[in-house]
């Protein structure tokens, strides 16, 4: 017989040893629900490339939100989907009072006051540009851009919103949003950076949602490169010393160094976004047969957890929830 000192089987010799040394737990707690909001009332709307994802007048939100609440899901991010009439160069309507997600915002804090709302600050759902930065002759403008999504981050401060979140990607954003947050009295007021936000292929389905993909030129010199990685520490650096309280990676897949390199390299909680391609990717291929969608799912998400996310932004958060709960 072979003599052997280790024999790593022995700790997967059954389920209670197996769940006893698991290394990476997933939690509903530890996951964000992205909401697609639009005006109007009574509003249900699948979206064809995302399925089991819809867009959600106020009223509609409120209720599925307070379902994900009864299942552990207490954190949310809301994206809106703007008319074209309402959009132009400078989003002016982000933060004007008569502004729907602003109404969102208030309505959920009023309707759960116990939940956390997150925000989106970036141009391109309000821009008639569809870009993220005030967009002039070929060139994104960095600094006259800040002045835009100081005035958007403030008004969803004032709206209620528990963490602001900046997915532009222009430089010195993060430190411009603390100011001017702390200027309003809303030093309270949590900033979570979209630190490594790759110009992603994997996208597509969001814009499809929001219809904010851009009119003219594409998003490169802005968004980073997927082919580097050392960049990320960079920027995280420079959140970090402007103020951020959360990092974070998107996409989350394709990006699991740079999400390892992030929870090595700093203190701070690490956001994972398991965008809206890498969802549809799962639901498509199980659709045809070709995968089995529950066990994709907790192993994508248990991998993201492993990489060194202590967040993971979702569209599987209430397929996952429910999953957990139904466990023995």
């Amino acid at each position: 017989m072979i003599e052997l000192n280790h024999r790593p089987r022995r700790n997967r010799r059954s389920e209670a040893i197996r769940s006893m040394v698991t290394e990476t737990r997933l939690h509903p707690e530890n996951l964000i629900t992205p909401f697609f909001l639009v005006d109007g009332k009574k509003i249900r709307e699948e979206i064809s490339s995302m399925p089991g994802v819809f867009r959600y007048s106020i009223d509609e939100a409120i209720l599925e939100a307070k379902s994900c609440m009864q299942l552990g899901l207490r954190n949310f991010i809301l994206f809106p989907a703007v008319a074209e009439k309402l959009k132009d160069k400078y989003a002016t309507y982000s933060y004007d009072k008569n502004c729907f997600y602003l109404k969102a915002i208030s309505k959920f804090k009023k309707e759960m006051p116990e939940c956390t709302v997150i925000t989106d600050v970036a141009m391109d759902p309000y821009s008639s540009d569809g870009h993220d930065g005030i967009y002039d002759n070929g060139v994104i403008l960095n600094d006259e851009t800040l002045e835009v999504l100081g005035k958007m981050a403030v008004a969803q401060a004032k709206a209620g919103a528990d963490i602001i979140g900046p997915s532009d990607m222009m430089d010195g954003r993060v430190g411009y949003i603390r100011e001017e947050l702390d200027d309003a009295g809303y030093s309270d007021v949590s900033i979570m950076s979209y630190t490594a936000k790759y110009a992603s292929c994997f996208y597509g389905p969001f814009r499809d949602a929001l219809d904010s993909a851009p009119k003219h030129g594409n998003k490169l010199s802005y968004q980073m490169h997927p082919a580097n990685r050392r960049e990320a520490l960079v920027e995280a650096e420079a959140d970090e010393m402007e103020g951020a309280d959360f990092l974070m990676v998107k996409p989350a897949l394709a990006y699991l160094d740079i999400i390892s390199d992030l929870r090595k390299n700093s203190s701070l909680p690490v956001v994972a976004y398991n965008v809206s391609g890498e969802y549809s990717m799962i639901k498509a291929s199980a659709r045809q047969g070709w995968i089995n969608e529950q066990a994709a799912m907790i192993e994508v998400l248990t991998a993201i957890k492993r990489a060194g996310a202590d967040i993971i932004i979702t569209y599987f958060a209430q397929d996952f929830a429910r999953y957990y709960h139904s466990k023995p």
